[in-house]
């Protein structure tokens, strides 16, 4: 979670809207908002994934399913201690620290709050840990204790408990911590990625995680310890890991219209679920927005005309000598009756971030054995 942005425009079409009927050019959130139905259909389902839908594990690897909110944000459901206590995380492949809020932060009462008292398998480890993403923040304390994720029991696994978050980012989030799965030279404080714990105890089957995003509420699912290529049609093309912090990996070219219009020169980015939309350096980003008609607008925003998205061209990103391409459907969102909007976003860092709005194109491996990432067409 290098960046984990929440849209102002939330966009996405679910099951759990099945029963409203929709209005040309309005989003489903409005509408909810409208009728007077949003509050009551948030608290339904925030916490609802463990019991709706079955986790399942073979020999595929274990399965934990993510609830998509709003095309936003991924998350799913751990528990923690002894006995469990349960809690919704991000697997956010952008970070590698794990850490939910504890029951002596006033300022996550809107969440789930962890109480070291009442788990018998907790121990303090007596340090303190701050970790900065660039959307919010947490301060907290240092622990260690078992972690239930889908059926895998990973003990003395270290993780931090938040006894504030400053600014109001982690305030309003949907979810109430987050999973690193990155690797251990992006923890915080030295601390052990969950992954890395699982690894070490020989808890899952292959040294390997798999990532399904989808565009309904449901449906999602994170696969630890294998690769279950039902997700994905054609062939898993690989990608070497360039450096091993986040996973990142280089970016031969970026084409469109059949002419490289960035990265001329190759560049880097980072594969993560844990920022929703696609971001890049800021002349790339407006080289594209150039190319495929996006208008600039006040703050940051760019517009397309929602005629002209069927005949937009694809942005196809050259990794390892293989094209992906991105169509349009995924770079923009329809805002209104006539309004929308490319959801490509600029940034001053030199790395890439591949985020939701890739990945839902993509199921994404991440092979921590032969440090690389796969991708393959999602179904």
């Amino acid at each position: 979670m290098k960046v984990l942005v929440v849209l102002c425009a939330l966009f996405a079409l679910s099951e759990g809207f099945s029963r409203i009927p929709l209005q040309k050019g309005k989003t489903p959130r409005k509408l909810l908002l409208e009728k007077g139905l949003l509050e009551d259909f948030l608290k339904q389902h925030h916490y609802d994934i463990s019991t709706k839908y079955a986790r399942s594990s073979g020999s595929q690897g274990v399965s934990e399913p993510l609830l998509n909110y709003f095309d936003t944000e991924y998350y799913g459901t751990i528990y923690i201690g002894t006995p469990p206590q349960e809690f919704t995380v991000v697997f956010d492949t952008g970070s590698s620290n794990l850490w939910v809020p504890s029951i002596t932060c006033q300022a996550c009462q809107n969440h789930r709050r962890f109480d070291p008292s009442k788990s018998s398998t907790y121990k303090s480890a007596g340090t303190n840990i701050s970790i900065l993403y660039d959307t919010g923040s947490m301060d907290g304390v240092v622990g260690s204790d078992t972690v239930l994720v889908s059926s895998i029991i990973d003990t003395n696994q270290q993780l931090a408990l938040s006894t504030s978050e400053p600014g109001d980012f982690f305030t309003y989030t949907s979810f109430d911590g987050v999973l690193g799965l990155a690797y251990p030279d992006a923890a915080v404080g030295g601390l052990t990625p969950v992954f890395d714990n699982m690894m070490n105890q020989n808890l899952v089957q292959q040294d390997v995680f798999s990532v399904y995003l989808s565009r309904n509420q449901t449906g999602s699912v994170i696969i630890l310890g294998g690769i279950d290529e039902s997700y994905c049609t054609g062939p898993i093309q690989w990608i070497p890991v360039s450096y091993q912090s986040y996973w990142q990996i280089s970016i031969d070219s970026i084409i469109v219209n059949g002419k490289v219009i960035a990265c001329e020169s190759g560049c880097q980015a980072i594969v993560d679920t844990g920022t929703s939309l696609l971001v890049g350096s800021s002349p790339d980003i407006s080289s594209i927005q150039k190319v495929i008609g996006a208008i600039p607008v006040p703050y940051g925003l760019y517009k397309v005309n929602c005629n002209d998205i069927p005949s937009m061209p694809d942005v196809i990103f050259v990794m390892n000598g293989t094209q992906f391409p991105l169509p349009p459907s995924a770079y923009t969102e329809q805002d209104g009756q006539e309004d929308c909007s490319s959801i490509l976003q600029e940034t001053d860092s030199y790395l890439w971030i591949l985020g939701d709005v890739f990945i839902r194109e993509y199921f994404s491996v991440f092979d921590r054995k032969n440090n690389r990432v796969g991708l393959a067409k999602s179904v």
